[in-house]
């Protein structure tokens, strides 16, 4: 069962189908507790960091977010769901995040250039990665 948490941030039903759509068993909660039965949690979200944050800290997830990943269990950030697992982010201004990812959320420098183009900020686009070391999230 995949847990698709429900802290009234996220493109929830995007999200659910796009998982049912590869056959994969899912629920949308707003219960913190459920993300102990879950066997994987999803955390998507839409919005400002600190939005998100305080949401997610005000709905009682993070303590059983943080329970979910200690016992080994997959854990999937999507978009603002992803950046919080970091230690902060500096979007309008510094927040902390869930820091479970070392490292902090920064602002590219506007006219940022790639690949001979100016990159808009904000910036919601498809770019390329240049991977450090092996991750099984690029496997397969």
């Amino acid at each position: 069962m995949i847990n698709i948490i429900d802290y009234e941030m996220g493109n929830l039903r995007s999200v659910e189908k796009a998982f049912e759509s590869l056959g994969f068993k899912v629920r949308v909660s707003a219960d913190p507790q459920d993300i102990a039965n879950a066997d994987k949690v999803v955390l998507p979200g839409v919005g400002a960091f600190a939005d998100c944050v305080r949401n997610l800290r005000n709905g009682e997830f993070v303590e059983p977010l943080l329970a979910h990943v200690e016992a080994g269990k997959p854990l999937l950030g999507i978009c603002v769901g992803m950046q919080m697992l970091f230690d902060e982010s500096e979007e309008f201004g510094r927040h902390q995040g869930l820091g479970l990812v070392p490292g902090k959320v920064v602002r590219f420098p506007a006219g940022m250039e790639e690949a001979g183009e100016r990159l808009k900020v904000p910036h919601m686009g498809w770019n390329t990665i240049q991977l450090k070391q092996d991750a099984p999230i690029f496997k397969g």
